[in-house]
Parts: C-alpha cells; structure tokens; sequence
C-alpha cells in the first residue's frame, strides 16, 4: 500500500528543504533496513532507534546513534534534539518528553492510528514503509552537508565508549555487574538466537549490550510492560523453532513468579537457556522509588539458590558468584544438550542513567539520600557508591 502520490511529493519538499534531519525507527521498520539506511544516506540522517526498532536497524547501519527513551543513550536524545525535522519511520514511540520541542515533524506508518498519535505532525504518509521509502528516494536532493549527523556520530561514540566501560571485565572485580553479564551473554550466543528478556532491569541491559545481526530476536514485554514474560516467551519461542538457541534474560523477581512453569522445560524437552540476575531485588522498582525520593520499600527478595533448585528437577544449574567465573558458566551452559540455569549473583544496586536527567529528578534522588540515612540506611549509600563509582 503507497501513501497518495500528493503526500509523497509534500514530504519531499520538506525534507529538501531540511538541513537537519534525524530519523527515528521503530518496529515498523522489519523488513525495510537497507531503504532506510538509503534514505539516511541520501539525507545525511543520523539513524535513532525505539527499543522495538533494535533488532530491526541497529545492525550494519553506518548512521546509528543509538537508542533514546528511558533506557536509551544521550547520542539517540540529542540527535533529536538538536535536529530540525525528525521522520518518524514505523515508530508510535510512546515517550513525549523525549521528541523534539521545536522540530518539524513527518511520520510514515501502515497503521492510521500512529499516525500524529504521540506529536503533532505536519506531515502523516499511510503506506508500506519499504515501499513507500523506495518511491520516495528517487524525489530526494542529496545532502552534502554531513555537521549534524557527524556531531551525532561523534555523540554516540562517546556514549557507547562510556556504557561499554561498564561492561568491562575486570579481573580484581568480586562484584558481577549485569551490563557484563548480558555483553558475556551477546557474545556466547548464537549468530540467530533468541532472546527474551524480563520487564525491568533486564530489558535495560539487554537494549543496550545484546548485540544484533538481522538474524537475532529479541522479545519482551516492550507495549504492556508485564512482569515475568521472560521464560514464558522462550518457552513459546523453543517450541516454534526448536532448533534454534533460546535465551531467557530472567530477574529474579521475574523468575520467582513463574517458578512452576520451569518443569515445562523437561516436561516437553525444551533446551532454553535461563540466565538469571540474582540481585536479590525488585530492581527497576526500586530504583523508581528512588528516582521519586522515596526509600524503598517491598522490594526485598529473599531467594533460594536458583542453580540447586533447578537441579533439583533434572535442569543443568550452574550458580556463578564470581565475574572470573561467568564466561565459562554460560559457556558451559550454551553448549548443554538440554534446558539450563545460570544463576547469577549481581550487583543489586546498579544505576540505570536516563539519557537525559532533570532538576526534579536530581532534587528527588538528593531526598531519598537524606531520608535513607535519617532512616537508619546509610550502608545502602555506601553500597550504592561502590556498585557504581568504584567499579
């Protein structure tokens, strides 16, 4: 399906007459990667991605910058920020807060209702994404001025250089960090494995250190946010390609509320791969109630040993409380013939940095400190510190 010919030529003429053009993809964009990365050369177009976009545009893409939202990076929001028209290419990206305040906006999407439903827009194209880039290709002037996508280029060298730093491996560490856990995880894993990750922390760290090559998936909970989708998925998603490797990114808060359907596994003989965060809490609510200046409460998990029950009932568990260990544990793992846990002891209280923090957000944080040490907390500062700044 092609948007009306009128429409095309409009959008046209207001990205020739743009100098600083961001796009900004989203699922929509399955299917579509090599006219999109045309488009964005043809544009000088740095390429931002949804979460629900990564595994569709973040590969072999020259003009990536990286993700925003929540858990994006800081490259993805100031290449939004600083442009002057964003194309929204298959995206109803939810997050308001994160669009350009003052930019001219277009939108090409095959589903009516995207269409101007997060932004106002100038511009909405109803049409098949590949089919629609591919017409409109050949109506666009190429831009030579590359500043604004070489200044987001730059940006996001930065950003990845830093969050890459945080998934380093250090051999005098005896904390296990999860952004290394998920990297170990992205390079063990099969050139077309599955992942599914939790809601919460571990889909963080999943969109920003799994590694996808256009024969990847990664599932998750990403429109409804439910707890505890992790394993479910990579049940289903074994048992409709049994012979590809998959991989559950389970918190322990996700895992514990699904424990019985682990039998499933060895029930119906499907070798997935369980990786389990054991921090030992709700993290991502925890570390909302921080953000909001509350000291957190409810969130306390007291957990067995994830590895012995799993043995328990005839699963291969491993139970790794030594970042020199992990790269073997998960290995070890991955190469099982059947289901296996890896039962991961992390760090509990690792910061999550939005792409961008507010006053409101720092004063809020600033009041959880003080209430926390009014309250009796002050080891939980201290341990906050050296999770973070002394890694």
């Amino acid at each position: 399906m092609l948007p009306n010919p009128s429409d095309i030529e409009s959008l046209a003429k207001l990205l020739n007459g743009s100098s600083k053009i961001t796009l900004l993809c989203g699922a929509g964009c399955a299917g579509a990667h090599d006219e999109v990365i045309q488009l964005a050369e043809r544009l000088k177009a740095p390429i931002v991605h949804a979460l629900r976009g990564k595994e569709y545009i973040e590969y072999d893409n020259p003009y990536d910058v990286g993700m925003t939202g929540f858990l994006g990076f800081t490259s993805g929001y100031f290449a939004m920020e600083s442009c002057d028209t964003l194309l929204m290419l298959g995206t109803d990206f939810p997050y308001r807060q994160f669009l350009p305040h003052h930019a001219r906006v277009a939108q090409i999407d095959i589903r009516p209702e995207a269409l101007g439903n997060r932004t106002p827009i100038e511009i909405g194209l109803l049409g098949d994404l590949k089919e629609t880039i591919k017409t409109l290709l050949p109506k666009l002037t190429v831009h030579d001025d590359r500043k604004h996508l070489d200044d987001a280029l730059e940006s996001y060298k930065t950003a990845r250089r830093d969050l890459d730093a945080l998934a380093d491996e250090n051999e005098k560490s005896t904390i296990i960090h999860p952004q290394f856990v998920t990297r170990v995880v992205s390079e063990v894993a099969a050139d077309d494995a599955i992942f599914t990750c939790d809601v919460g922390t571990p889909t963080a760290w999943a969109a920003r250190y799994l590694k996808m090559n256009g024969k990847r998936r990664l599932l998750g909970s990403f429109n409804h946010g439910s707890m505890a989708n992790a394993m479910l998925q990579a049940i289903g998603a074994q048992s409709a390609f049994p012979k590809r490797q998959v991989v559950s990114l389970s918190g322990d808060g996700g895992y514990t509320m699904m424990m019985g359907d682990f039998i499933t596994l060895i029930q119906s003989k499907l070798p997935v791969k369980v990786i389990v965060l054991n921090n030992g809490t709700l993290g991502f609510v925890e570390i909302e109630m921080k953000a909001a200046g509350f000291p957190d409460t409810g969130c306390d998990l007291k957990n067995p040993d994830f590895a012995a029950t799993a043995r328990a009932m005839g699963v291969k568990g491993i139970r790794v409380e030594r970042p020199q260990d992990l790269r073997s544990a998960i290995t070890e793992a991955f190469n099982h013939d059947g289901p296996a846990l890896v039962d991961v002891v992390s760090a509990r209280q690792e910061m999550i940095m939005p792409p961008k923090a507010t006053l409101a957000e720092a004063t809020h944080f600033s009041m959880f400190m003080l209430k926390a040490v009014l309250d009796g907390r002050a080891k939980q500062l201290i341990d906050l510190a050296k999770v973070n700044i002394t890694r």
